[in-house]
Parts: C-alpha cells; structure tokens; sequence
C-alpha cells in the first residue's frame, strides 16, 4: 500500500508512522506521472485499487471567484483524478480486474452557496463516475463513489486559509455572509451537528475495496443520507427554502 501527499512535511509525517508514501500534486501532469511511474516499479506491476482523495475546497460565491480560481479546483479536484485513474486502468485490465475509489462528497448532489467552485467539481465528479463505470462494464474494474457529509478533518481549516488568499471579502456584495462562513469554517468553531470522525470513511473505503460485489455509492453520515433522499421528493424551492434556514 501507498500514501500519496503533496507537502514534505506530510509525506515525513506518513514515514514516521511506517507508511510508505510518495510525493503527488494532483495538479501537476509530471507528478502524477512521476507518481504512477514509481509506484509500478515499487509493486512490479502490481495494482489492484487506488482510492482517489486528494481535494481541497474553494470557498466564494461565484460571482467573486476568477477564472483560475475554477481551474486550479477543477485541476485538484477532477482533473488529476482523471489522470491518475487512467494510467491505472490498463495495468488493472491486464490482471483481470480492479477497484477505483473516489471521495466524493454531499455536495456532489446538493448545491450549498459560497461553495460554487467545489460543488462543481463534485457534481462533475458524479457524472464522471458514472460514466466510466459504465464504459468499464464487463473488464472486472469496479468504481465506487463515497459521498461523505460533514467529517472532523482538517478540510474546513485548509479551506478557510485558501478563501482568505483569493476572496476579497471588504469588496463584495457577500460580506455578511464571508463573515458568517468564516466563522463556521474557523478550526475553534463547534462542528456541524452529526459530524463524523474519520474512521467512518475509512470504514465505507473498506467496503468498496473488499466486497465481493462493490456499491456504486456509499454515503456516510446522516445529512448525506436525508439530503440524497430529500432531492429527489421536493421541489427546487422547498429544497432552497432548507438551505437558507440551515445556512442562516
């Protein structure tokens, strides 16, 4: 088994717990090359799954975000998956068989505001991984969706600090509302109600890696279960009528 990381300190931290772990910027062609490359040499050819989770959330209401600011979720969040899952496809073809994981998220199916950027790049990731699902039919290579809710991790923290780097939020028309998000994304901030712990998508990560006959999707935590349940029997506007109280 491999770890994957993009920062030194992390992949150090990976070492000294006995993991052995490779260096990936998913936003970098060259270093998901680099990455696959190596680990092929290190397994002799070998592979039997890879678990996709490498993502970070752009926070911001659209209208505030730049054009790069899309691109560079979109090249963390999808498109270096994308890569990295089709350098493995012929090597899993070649034995057989395979497993491909994907982190997704609730908000692959549910549109929260200010988080425009990273909600595309879930709902993208959805249709995505439907699609190769279904173009894989028939190679024995699964492809399993885990669509977690709210999760006690460093995610919201991580995203706070790149908001603050590329959202001005004195200038926008959002300002009360950069302030209440702020808040909520603030590591000292109580968590969500029905916040999980990690262990609860590792749990779901097994499944889809040793079930015989492998979900298409697994989600984790309560609101990813009611909400993947409320679209699909409530209008768009009861469904943004929700939003506002809960965003409120």
């Amino acid at each position: 088994m491999f770890a994957t990381a993009r920062k030194k300190e992390d992949l150090d931290r990976l070492s000294e717990r006995g993991v052995e772990s490779i260096a990936l910027d998913l936003r970098d062609e060259g270093s998901v090359a680099k990455c696959f490359a190596e680990v092929i040499k290190k397994s002799d050819g070998f592979l039997h799954a890879i678990v996709n989770n490498g993502a970070y959330g752009q926070g911001g209401a659209l209208e505030d975000l730049q054009r790069c600011h899309l691109r560079e979720q979109f090249e963390a969040n999808l498109f270096g998956w994308h890569d990295l899952s089709c350098r493995a496809i012929p090597v899993m073809r070649r034995r057989g068989g395979g497993r491909i994981v994907l982190i997704g998220s609730i908000l692959g199916y549910l549109a929260l505001p200010l988080r425009g950027a990273y909600n595309a790049s879930k709902h993208a990731l959805e249709g995505w991984a439907d699609t190769l699902r279904r173009e894989l039919r028939g190679s024995h290579i699964s492809v399993s969706l885990i669509e977690p809710g709210p999760i006690d991790t460093r995610f919201r923290a991580n995203s706070l600090t790149q908001f603050k780097k590329t959202i001005d939020v004195e200038s926008s028309a959002h300002r009360a509302s950069y302030i209440r998000l702020m808040k909520r994304l603030d590591p000292e901030a109580a968590l969500t109600p029905f916040t999980l712990p990690p262990q609860a998508v590792v749990n779901k990560i097994v499944r889809a890696l040793e079930s015989p006959k492998p979900k298409t999707r697994y989600r984790v935590t309560v609101p990813a279960h009611a909400f993947w349940f409320l679209r699909k029997i409530l209008s768009d506007h009861i469904q943004d009528w929700i939003i506002r109280r809960t965003e409120a």
